[in-house]
């Protein structure tokens, strides 16, 4: 291994050090017997969001394969919150970093995968995304990050601080330390994975639901168990959904699937924000939009217990499109039938 290979993992490795970990929130202000829920807020991350995880993990991944050295320009496919984190690693250890992405993405990540000093490359639709980035790495002798491909390997299942691990201790002081149900959207399915796997690896007792936006093919995938399936566009919640059933995406380590409609993920967003004070983003509206779906799943039921979900990014990277009413009216529709069902929900 060269000199410069070693010193770019002691120098992720050394900001992973400087990091604190992300903070688990707990939404006091819901009044749900016997029930608690809490966001892990991951937006805290240097880079704004989960992505932050992942990026690190496939860059590590990639030097300790011999995948990079300093001559390597890698390239990504990503919708946005990935290519942030991977173009701050990338100006981090010295390397060129090229991000291939949907046109239609937030004008917000685009600027802040510029200032970190990676270059946008774009396509008219999310399904031409892998293909173009394979191209690119192909013609630039590059490495294509792949992280649709590496995503559910790259990072340590069985603890070394992962997500998973961080959520179960973050629980241990709370009145119901060992969550129900933790609920996960799947974009790359890297996140579900780890965390269906540590649960199944601490022998824990607790479930793992994946939320699936629409236009999505991970819902369809799960319950035909059919990992061919594709779509012919992409996902209208940024960040997770996929036209096609990822590598990474682990069918076998979920206990259950919901499709959220795109609306209610809309709406949801805005009832954390306007209630609660907490401007997430619109894979937060989905992930929430689950838990609470359990939450009177087991109300229901005469259960009690916690529920754990992501808040996978800020709102403020998005104040240009999902909270911006008229780009909701035209690109989603209307939301107030989840409106009217969330304002039901009894917040102090």
């Amino acid at each position: 291994m060269s000199d410069w290979v070693t010193k770019a993992i002691k120098t992720i490795n050394a900001d992973y050090q400087r990091s604190a970990d992300t903070h688990l929130i707990k939404l006091e202000q819901l009044t749900l017997k016997g029930i608690d829920i809490y966001l892990k807020d991951e937006s805290t991350h240097p880079t704004g969001s989960l992505k932050h995880r992942l990026a690190r993990s496939l860059f590590l991944y990639a030097l300790c394969n011999g995948k990079i050295n300093q001559n390597t320009t890698v390239i990504e496919a990503s919708s946005g919150s990935t290519a942030v984190s991977e173009a701050y690693f990338a100006k981090m250890i010295g390397v060129p970093f090229v991000a291939v992405m949907p046109r239609s993405t937030a004008q917000s990540k685009i600027a802040l995968i510029e200032k970190y000093g990676g270059t946008c490359h774009f396509v008219e639709c999310p399904t031409q995304m892998h293909c173009e980035a394979q191209r690119i790495a192909q013609q630039l002798n590059g490495y294509f990050m792949d992280q649709f491909l590496y995503a559910e390997r790259a990072t340590d299942w069985r603890g070394n601080n992962n997500i998973a691990e961080s959520i179960f201790e973050q629980m241990k002081a709370e009145p119901h330390p060992i969550p129900h149900t933790v609920v996960m959207s799947a974009g790359t399915g890297g996140t579900s994975a780890t965390i269906g796997r540590y649960i199944r690896y601490k022998g824990l007792p607790s479930k793992l639901m994946v939320v699936d936006p629409e236009h999505s093919v991970f819902f369809d995938s799960y319950r035909q168990r059919d990992s061919t399936l594709t779509a012919s566009r992409g996902s209208r919640i940024e960040g997770i959904g996929r036209p096609k059933v990822e590598a990474s995406f682990q069918h076998d380590v979920i206990d259950s699937m919901m499709r959220v409609p795109d609306a209610a993920s809309i709406a949801t967003m805005h009832w954390l924000n306007n209630t609660m004070g907490i401007k997430a983003g619109p894979s937060t509206g989905t992930n929430l939009w689950g838990a609470l779906q359990v939450a009177a799943s087991m109300i229901e039921k005469g259960e009690s217990g916690s529920i754990v979900t992501l808040m996978c990014d800020s709102g403020e990277r998005y104040s240009n499109t999902y909270y911006n009413a008229d780009w909701v009216s035209s690109e989603i529709g209307p939301t107030e039938e989840y409106d009217e069902h969330l304002q039901k929900i009894k917040v102090a």
